[in-house]
């Protein structure tokens, strides 16, 4: 990606899909329109669980069928959608056909709908524009990520974004696809060497190269939240491949962040507390010579632009879209959450116990929720996902894996400590039942979670009553606005929807 091609604004990657293409393909598109060079990220968490229960709902609108069809390998992708598509949908109340969890020995029809959902959902945010669009994955969830990338790769993605630990494999991946030749993703293992088991996947084992006219090597952007880990990753010693740039996320951001240098040190509500250690050094960054964005409560026009005096190549948004009309989250949260946030009583603690992944998760605190500890209390604890299982090393030198948020003597038979198992939450289940694809259980429907940024003090100047609406173009609108009157755009006016 050359200087001219990088995007000023970068929305972000957020839950599972909460960045859908939808929402993706409208604000590149909308950048495109505005003559902003912005991107549209999707999110491939868990992807493959969401095009899967969205065919067992049969597919409502037709575009999962649009995209299926545009796949380069017909047989392969008719395999996919015959295996999950229920015509009409399932009926009401009849709990989704799980899928296999990815394991170290990954299963070719497994393998195949990973590829199949990630060339979807990236398709889908490209159709009818030129957009960029980007893809944001966790390194805490290894075990899909070959295919997952090679999804993304085939559909054309322009960037591949990750954070949640330190990528430093992905360069490589990318460069070995790239050439169709096959790559290898050494897994975090406890009990294990750092290089003793990896995955491998010959890209031609799951599409014969003579479907594949080229594949475009996409740009690389590492999620850091410190100098010291940009740093790292800067360094071509370090890691298998080229790094295009760094998102420098502080810890006011939603989702997952990284925990503070202090890990001590917490407040009266339990949360880390971080300290001037923890604060992204921008005047370092702009001497490592790369490309940044900023991101974690930038979400005002003002903020961009001294982001850009400092230095940034721009920032990277996420809450404000996140709330905006074309996000994945569910209408009624959505609702329930823009409410708050402009009566401004909206609570989000940083969790440090919730996440099986042991990183700090920031939670919206919303009656019905998995915040809520009643909800939380009458769920039947459960790991039917397992994207944030842990792998360890069995006695047998075999790979295996265990989740600190299932049931506690599962995860302690398997070797783990029952205190790891305190305050741990189901993020797979409840971040799916977030976007509407909840599983239903003999005991009652997944609860939801929430998650978002810390600062939401931009809904006031987006809406005009608790009631409000806004798309992503007038979060463009607003958040440009001072690029944009140079052009004599005008800036957004509040919705009284």
């Amino acid at each position: 990606m050359s200087q001219a091609e990088l995007p000023l604004l970068i929305q972000g990657g957020m839950g599972v899909n909460v960045s859908n293409w939808g929402l993706a393909r409208a604000v590149s598109s909308g950048g495109e329109r505005l003559g902003v060079k912005s991107m549209g990220v999707v999110s491939g968490t868990g992807i493959a669980l969401v095009v899967a229960r969205r065919l067992q709902e049969g597919d409502i609108g037709g575009h999962l069928r649009n995209a299926f069809d545009a796949f380069p390998y017909p047989e392969m992708a008719e395999r996919v959608w015959d295996a999950w598509y229920i015509e009409g949908g399932k009926r009401e109340g009849k709990p989704y056909k799980p899928i296999p969890m990815v394991n170290f020995k990954l299963r070719p029809d497994v393998a195949e709908l990973i590829v199949c959902a990630n060339f979807v959902e990236v398709w889908l945010a490209k159709e009818g524009h030129s957009g960029p669009i980007g893809i944001n994955y966790l390194e805490k969830i290894q075990a899909p990520r070959l295919p997952e990338i090679l999804g993304a790769m085939i559909a054309g993605v322009d960037v591949v974004l990750m954070g949640a630990g330190i990528p430093h494999q992905v360069p490589g991946v990318l460069d070995s696809f790239a050439a169709y030749k096959p790559a290898s993703y050494y897994l975090d293992v406890e009990g294990a060497e750092s290089r003793e088991f990896a995955m491998v996947l010959d890209p031609a084992s799951i599409v014969p190269e003579r479907f594949i006219e080229r594949l475009s090597r996409p740009a690389f952007f590492a999620i850091a939240s410190t100098n010291v880990l940009a740093q790292y990753l800067s360094d071509p010693r370090r890691t298998t491949g080229r790094v295009d740039g760094f998102i420098m996320e502080g810890p006011t951001a939603g989702g997952h962040n990284a925990p503070p240098r202090d890990r001590s040190k917490f407040n009266e509500r339990g949360e880390p507390v971080y300290g001037e250690k923890d604060v992204v050094d921008l005047r370092k960054m702009r001497q490592l010579g790369m490309p940044f964005w900023v991101a974690g409560s930038y979400a005002h026009p003002e903020k961009l632009v001294e982001a850009l005096a400092e230095g940034a190549t721009g920032c990277q948004f996420g809450s404000i879209f996140a709330l905006c009309q074309e996000s994945g989250l569910r209408d009624d949260l959505k609702r329930e959450t823009k409410r708050l946030a402009f009566s401004r009583q909206l609570d989000v603690v940083a969790d440090p116990k919730s996440s099986p992944s042991g990183f700090p998760f920031n939670v919206v605190q919303l009656s019905g929720t998995m915040s809520d500890p009643n909800v939380t209390e009458s769920r039947t604890r459960i790991c039917d996902i397992g994207y944030l299982r842990h792998a360890y090393k069995t006695d047998r030198g075999t790979v295996a894996f265990r989740c600190p948020s299932e049931p506690v003597d599962t995860f302690v038979n398997r070797g783990g400590k029952i205190e790891d198992t305190v305050g741990r939450q189901c993020l797979c289940n409840g971040l799916m039942a977030t976007v509407g694809l909840g599983q239903q259980h003999k005991w009652g429907q997944e609860p939801p979670i929430v998650t978002l940024g810390r600062n939401t003090d931009f809904i006031h100047d987006l809406i005009d009553n608790e009631q409000g609406c806004y798309s992503a173009m007038d979060a463009l609108l607003y958040l440009l606005q001072e690029q944009l009157q140079t052009v004599g755009v005008r800036a957004v006016s509040k919705s009284r929807v």
